[in-house]
């Protein structure tokens, strides 16, 4: 069995290249996917007329959307026919699908909070055993910021499937508790005589 090495050498360049130009694609597309997100968030923020959890949650969606093309994207530079790799796919969908539910189901809570929105950007809540300020909303996290300024990431399975408190839902409605000091010394009653000077 001979080797013909003029042969090696330009596949090994070939692969070479295609390694280099996928991973100069994954950088571009990395920023290309941060830009879009800035750009979404910004351009629904102007409006006004988009709640900020909805506007954070579409922002990581366009990112996401630009993270998935570019890897197809990828995959084609190295001569993997998508097609092919869909038919894959979808033949082990159901080991794929166990494999995520994990991932998948967080996927679906994001969508439900989104969709029924038990709580907004600022709002003070009690959630999964945790309590904070809500910050952002993602594909799969939620974002809180404790009293004390740290930082709590919830997967939005378990936000999603845990009782939540929303202590901004209904301002102005909170028992207000106000302490002053009293003086100390004796207290006369109306009705009662002083005892003091009663002989014993």
């Amino acid at each position: 069995m001979t080797i013909n090495f003029d042969t090696l050498k330009a596949s090994l360049v070939l692969y070479g290249l295609n390694a280099i130009y996928a991973v100069l694609l994954l950088a571009v597309g990395w920023y290309l996917s941060g830009a879009m997100q800035r750009f979404v968030t910004r351009v629904l923020s102007v409006t006004h007329r988009v709640d900020p959890l909805v506007t954070l949650f579409v922002g990581s969606l366009a990112r996401y959307g630009v993270l998935a093309v570019v890897g197809i994207a990828v995959l084609q530079l190295f001569g993997i026919q998508t097609a092919s790799l869909v038919a894959v796919l979808g033949a082990t969908s159901l080991a794929i699908g166990l494999a995520l539910q994990g991932t998948l189901s967080n996927l679906a809570a994001g969508v439900m909070l989104l969709l029924f929105r038990p709580f907004h950007i600022g709002d003070d809540v009690e959630v999964a055993g945790k309590a904070g300020k809500v910050r952002s909303l993602s594909l799969f996290m939620t974002e809180l910021v404790a009293p004390d300024n740290t930082q709590i990431l919830l997967p939005n399975g378990q936000v999603w499937g845990a009782a939540i408190i929303n202590h901004s839902a209904y301002p102005g409605t909170g028992e207000v508790k106000v302490a002053f000091p009293v003086p100390g010394g004796r207290r006369k009653y109306a009705g009662r005589p002083d005892t003091q000077g009663i002989a014993q």
